[in-house]
């Protein structure tokens, strides 16, 4: 598929975008939607789980991105109990799904950064 870069107005969910890369970073920009994303490639994966893989994010901030990636499409939250202790799992829609190629991409060139430039730390 070729894009063409040229001037345009795209109105999507009552917003207005100037070009289509907004309307992606819209769904996965900043710094921790598409973190989260990236270990759900893998399976769905509980709050807690999410959370060990991401040392570096707060309980809140996780709680409000999945709750935006949710309103989004990208993720579903699955309940599997009624009563406490509550069982939630999430996991990727299709439209999440979608993004594999993408985040895979960001991954691999972010691997490639660090090793040049940066530290790994284990």
């Amino acid at each position: 598929m070729d894009l063409e870069y040229k001037k345009c107005l795209i109105k999507y969910n009552d917003k207005l975008f100037s070009c289509t890369t907004s309307i992606a970073m819209e769904f996965i920009g900043g710094k921790w939607k598409s973190v989260i994303l990236i270990y759900l490639l893998d399976g769905k994966k509980r709050y807690n789980e999410l959370y060990k893989l991401i040392s570096t994010i707060t309980e809140r901030t996780l709680s409000l991105q999945l709750k935006q990636l949710e309103k989004d499409g990208l993720i579903t939250r699955i309940v599997y109990t009624k009563k406490p202790p509550l069982k939630v799992e999430y996991a990727l829609t299709p439209l999440g799904e979608s993004l594999g190629p993408v985040l895979t991409s960001i991954a691999q060139w972010g691997m490639v950064v660090a090793e040049e430039k940066g530290e790994i730390i284990e």
